[in-house]
């Protein structure tokens, strides 16, 4: 992924129970705020799904698109990538798990390209916003159960 941003933060649960929520798309707009549907368009070998379609809607930013995911054997990553949308040319990203006692810390990298020109600097200060938004949200959704 070629300019990506990264963030992580440490959530006071197993990565099961991260994976669990990060899993659970139907639920995404209970607790990310952006999120106004989520919907599994196609699942893969063990039930995970393979493909999701959201709708997304955050401030002026709009947007319909399908993402492709591809969960690690071993539970602690999963990465996705753009299908199809109408704001974005493509998007990258990934969660990865690093278990530690109790705690996990859940690193997040994103990788948008807007199909709308955007200045680098906006562009990654946007990634950003929206990664923080995210950890922050997950971590109270696994956390506040």
């Amino acid at each position: 992924m070629a300019d990506e941003s990264t963030q992580s933060i440490v959530v006071e649960a197993s990565p099961e129970r991260i994976m669990g929520v990060i899993a659970d798309f139907a639920a995404y707009p209970e607790w990310a705020k952006a999120f106004t549907a989520a919907e599994v368009v196609s699942t893969g070998a063990g039930g995970r799904a393979e493909q999701v379609a959201f709708t997304l809607e955050s401030g002026p930013f709009k947007d319909t698109y399908t993402l492709a995911y591809e969960w690690s054997a071993d539970g602690l990553v999963v990465e996705w990538s753009l299908v199809k949308g109408q704001m974005q040319r493509s998007q990258n990203g990934r969660y990865a798990l690093t278990p530690d006692g109790a705690r996990t810390t859940v690193t997040y990298t994103l990788s948008v390209q807007l199909a709308v020109p955007m200045i680098g600097l906006f562009r990654r200060k946007a990634e950003k916003m929206i990664m923080d938004t995210a950890l922050k949200e997950l971590k109270r959704r696994v956390e506040q159960g």
